[in-house]
């Protein structure tokens, strides 16, 4: 067995016992290492780099390539929509930026609460806050 069947062997066996949305408990990953992880081949995720604007890897001071977990997730969402789902790059683009804005939408929508009642709610809990500091200064 040559030296290049022996590590797309080794590869395979990695991916295979990482298995689909196994990813290891890092705060970064290189491009290598994705690419095991998720199967998609180093020049394919460099594309999507350019093409998805949630893939924005941090840069090394090597200027390696610095994926975090959410970049991986990202990918393997972006993989499903184009091989399973049959999406084309653009239609997965924006069924993407639909689904973020939707999620933006619901965190930027505040409970309503009368302007008086969360008057009183807040002094209720400032007055809550110091007798509590009180009681810790007496300790």
């Amino acid at each position: 067995m040559d030296k290049t069947t022996r590590h797309n062997v080794q590869e395979k066996a990695l991916a295979a016992s990482m298995g689909t949305g196994s990813i290891p408990d890092k705060l970064y990953f290189k491009i290598g290492e994705v690419k095991k992880i998720t199967g998609v081949e180093t020049h394919v995720l460099r594309y999507w780099e350019s093409e998805f604007k949630i893939i924005r890897p941090q840069r090394a001071s090597s200027k390696q390539r610095l994926y975090r977990r959410v970049d991986v997730e990202n990918i393997f969402a972006i993989k499903k929509l184009l091989y399973e789902d049959g999406y084309t790059v653009p239609g997965a683009r924006k069924l993407l930026t639909a689904k973020k804005s939707e999620k933006e939408s619901k965190v930027a929508e505040k409970p309503k609460i009368p302007g008086g009642r969360a008057q009183t709610m807040l002094a209720e809990l400032k007055n809550d806050l110091k007798q509590l500091q009180e009681m810790l200064e007496k300790k």
